[in-house]
């Protein structure tokens, strides 16, 4: 089975359940292993698949914790690094909605170096890139960059999340967009919501924005907006793609969760080239996917709250 690389951040999240959308008001926190390019490892694992998370922690007990959760999870973590810096934290409100935002403290997922021995091993594989923390500059942006000429010169499926948070890009929107565009350029599949697609292509109108990043470079563009579902788009052809109707308390991972399970099933042909040469397949697949994002919507967190490939078939 074809393997997943999955490269960012990995992190606590410091989850202020039943506390309402206002951070200053949490009292109470429970403690979730969570950062999007490590949730998605485990989604792919979880579902049956193969995967391997790059990236770095600290070497304290929160870093022991995480690299624990992925590894019984079944996900690779033998390209993990640690650091002497402090793991990284991020706060998470919740709303009644399930809906959330995020407060960080970054830490180690930043120390990332770049490592020349793995190139090798992305080839013909699906390298996954999450830029939540990746493009805020270091040595994290540095072996990021490094790892999309790679999995370019080694023949891997390349998938995109721009990962967009406000409270790491306040006032700095123009300089995200300018370090995503490369990645959505040269990538097979990127996913966005819908404030990251807007963003990005400057255009209000999903067919206008579709079609602008199209123009950038991004091949497959599937745009998720929750309980609406999916829109894709691909060479010419476009459609929104429904999901399922779920109570959700916690959408954290929810995203995660679905490019997770569309890069599972991705991994599972022969020939990546397959879905480009048939929309049928893809919609089939974007079905799949939708319904693992909504589940996890149900549950607090988002690896614990991952679903099986028995729970979405």
């Amino acid at each position: 089975m074809t393997k997943v690389f999955c490269i960012g951040e990995v992190l606590i999240d410091f989850v202020g359940e039943n506390q309402g959308s206002d951070l200053s008001k949490a009292n109470d926190f429970t403690k979730k292993a969570g950062g999007a390019p490590a949730n998605v490892a485990c989604a792919i694992s979880k579902l049956g698949g193969k995967s391997c998370f790059i990236g770095c922690v600290g070497k304290d007990p929160f870093g022991s914790f995480l690299l624990n959760v992925l590894k019984e999870g079944n996900v690779d973590i033998s390209m993990a690094q640690r650091s002497k810096t402090f793991t990284t934290l991020a706060f998470v409100s919740l709303a009644e909605d399930g809906e959330r935002d995020f407060v960080f403290s970054r830490g180690a997922d930043k120390e990332l170096k770049y490592d020349s021995s793995i190139k090798k091993v992305f080839h013909k594989n699906l390298v996954h890139f999450g830029a939540a923390t990746a493009l805020l500059g270091g040595s994290l942006e540095e072996a990021y960059n490094h790892y999309l000429f790679d999995a370019l010169t080694q023949k891997s499926f390349i998938s995109f999340d721009p990962n967009f948070r406000g409270d790491l890009w306040k006032d700095n929107e123009a300089n995200f967009i300018k370090k995503c565009l490369p990645y959505v350029e040269k990538s097979h599949l990127c996913k966005f919501s819908l404030e990251e697609a807007q963003l990005l292509s400057g255009k209000e109108d999903l067919k206008e924005a579709s079609g602008h990043l199209h123009e950038v470079g991004a091949k497959i563009i599937v745009i998720t907006l929750g309980k609406d579902g999916t829109y894709l788009s691909m060479d010419g052809f476009s459609t929104l793609v429904p999901s399922i109707k779920v109570s959700p308390v916690d959408t954290t991972g929810a995203g995660d969760a679905f490019i997770g399970c569309l890069l599972y099933q991705i991994a599972e042909l022969n020939d990546f080239n397959t879905i480009f040469q048939d929309n049928t397949l893809l919609v089939q697949m974007i079905e799949k996917a939708n319904k693992a994002g909504a589940l996890t919507t149900t549950k607090y967190g988002a690896i614990v709250a991952l679903p099986t490939w028995e729970e979405i078939a």
